[in-house]
């Protein structure tokens, strides 16, 4: 099977979103900045992500909705029937300069993504993972579903069953509203309880092909890696897909902003890794991820886990004064940074107790894989 491939783009280095979004830091590109400097992305596993055309969006999204997304891009506004009907303007999805195309990027980098691997490998394409646009809306910072599109145009190109798994800190509602009930996707999601957009409940089953589980604050390390045994390996094993999504949102570490989970980046990675162990055909997208340090560490590691890199304890001086060049503002943590952000890689490990509610909410999803395959 060939190398790992990584798709990203130039456009990730503009920050077209106001000062006080979650979303005004810079991510991918640091993702790439680092895995260069480290010598882990030669030109030869580098793609530049292409840019999706609108006839290819309507695989998933409404063409009223793509051409409201393109208007407010090309004006510079939206009145109010507009953000009414289409989620447009909003606090979470304002109007911005690369409102269509910076997704429309990512949407095309996921969708080529699944045209590498149809015929086997491994792709990372960390700018994807808007996993809650709707089919006519835009919702929760995401202006397009490249995941939906990606699953789906892996169908188009005769590939039956797929499974997708989601580790983000927030529920893939756009995920399941898009794809919900259909027998042949398996949709897996671990996401905090009582966080928005409050929806995945234990006992939502998406019409039949979800696994939904909501974790409790403090999730551990200890917690995930019950998880991952007993409830994402075991279903993915029973259901036999013959291509995985997974997205890893880097929001359920620790030092994210939006989440009380309490996860090391290594729980992330060995999420990956044992995913990776189950399928010759894999796409890992990102997804949330609101400290530009933790997302920074976390997605780099991702593409070291995908290639079996050795990470260094120690990140080198070129490393460390890329990380150390990175700002947070409006944020107090970004004004005195541990040194571990900008120095190492890896979280150390974040063990604890595997709680009761943890271990029940297991429990009840692995009583359901039997009728899911």
């Amino acid at each position: 099977m060939r190398r790992p491939r990584f798709i990203g783009s130039e456009i990730y280095r503009a920050e077209p979103f106001g000062g006080h979004h979650p979303l005004a830091i810079p991510r991918v590109s640091t993702v790439m900045d680092l895995a260069r400097v480290l010598g882990w992305l030669p030109g030869a596993v580098y793609i530049t992500s292409p840019r999706a055309r609108p006839a290819a969006l309507m695989g998933f999204h409404t063409p009223d909705y793509l051409q409201a997304l393109l208007t407010a891009e090309a004006e510079g506004v939206v009145d109010e029937p507009t953000r009414l009907t289409y989620g447009l303007g909003t606090l979470s999805n304002p109007v911005h300069p690369l409102m269509y195309r910076r997704p429309a990027t990512s949407a095309g980098g996921a969708m080529l993504a699944a045209e590498m691997v149809r015929g086997g490998g491994v792709v990372h394409v960390p700018g994807a993972g808007t996993h809650h646009a709707m089919a006519g809306r835009a919702n929760g910072f995401c202006y397009l579903n490249d995941v939906v599109l990606a699953l789906l145009h892996l169908r188009r190109l005769g590939l039956r069953r797929l499974a997708y798994v989601d580790i983000d800190a927030h529920h893939c509602d756009g995920v399941q509203a898009g794809l919900g009930g259909d027998r042949d996707m398996l949709l897996i999601s671990v996401h905090e309880d009582g966080r928005w957009p409050f929806t995945g409940a234990l006992e939502d089953d998406g019409g039949g092909n979800a696994l939904n589980l909501p974790v409790p604050r403090g999730f551990n390390d200890s917690e995930m890696a019950h998880v991952r045994d007993r409830l994402i390996l075991p279903a993915l094993e029973a259901f036999r897909p013959e291509a995985i999504v997974l997205q890893c949102g880097a929001d359920a570490v620790l030092e994210d902003p939006l989440s009380r989970l309490a996860l090391s980046n290594g729980a992330h990675l060995a999420v990956v890794k044992a995913v990776q162990g189950m399928t010759d055909r894999l796409i890992v997208t990102g997804g949330g991820g609101y400290n530009p340090w933790s997302v920074a560490r976390c997605w780099t590691g991702v593409w070291a886990t995908l290639n079996g890199f050795d990470v260094p304890e120690r990140l080198p001086p070129e490393a460390v004064a890329l990380m150390d060049a990175l700002v947070w503002p409006r944020r107090a943590a970004g004004r005195n940074p541990p040194k571990a952000w900008f120095e190492t890689l890896l979280d150390a490990p974040r063990a604890g107790v595997v709680r009761p509610e943890v271990e029940t909410g297991v429990a009840v999803l692995r009583d359901r894989i039997a009728g899911m395959v």
